[in-house]
C-alpha cells in the first residue's frame, strides 16, 4: 500500500486543519488506517485510527474532542479534521495502513501498521 499525506502547515492556536491520507495499492488487504504523530525529540505516538469495516474509530486521549477521522465511501481516503489546534500539536504527522486482522485488538500500537506515508508537518503557533 502507497499513502500520501497532505494538508499540513502553520497554523494559530485555536485554528484548524485537515490532513489528507490516499492510499493506493492492496486495498484488500487494508484492515485499518491509522494517525500517527511525532514531535521533535519524541517518539512517534498515536493519535486516530479508522476500521475500513464498520468505521470504528479511535482516538488518543490528547486529542479527543478536538479530532475527527474519516474516510471517503470508496476507502481511498482517510481525513484528519483537527479543531482548536493547540502549541503541543506541533509534530510531523504520519498516516498509517494496517493489513492485520488482529488490528482491532490493539489499533493504537504501531507495530501493527505496515505501511507508511512520508509524513506532513503540522506547526501550531502560540
Amino acid at each position: 500500500v502507497q499513502l500520501q499525506a497532505s494538508g499540513g502547515g502553520l497554523v494559530q492556536s485555536g485554528g484548524s486543519l485537515r490532513l489528507s491520507c490516499v492510499a493506493s495499492g492492496r486495498a484488500a488487504s487494508r484492515y485499518a488506517m491509522g494517525w500517527f504523530r511525532q514531535a521533535p525529540g519524541m517518539e512517534r505516538e498515536f493519535v486516530a485510527a479508522i476500521m475500513w469495516s464498520g468505521g470504528t474509530r479511535y482516538y488518543a486521549d490528547s486529542v479527543k474532542g478536538r479530532f475527527t477521522i474519516s474516510r471517503d465511501n470508496a476507502k481511498t481516503t482517510v481525513y484528519l479534521q483537527m479543531i482548536s489546534l493547540k502549541p503541543e500539536d506541533t509534530a510531523v504527522y504520519f498516516c498509517a495502513s494496517s493489513s492485520y486482522r488482529g488490528i482491532i485488538l490493539s489499533p493504537r500500537n504501531l507495530r501493527q501498521y505496515d505501511d507508511w506515508g512520508q509524513g506532513t508537518l503540522v506547526t501550531v503557533s502560540s
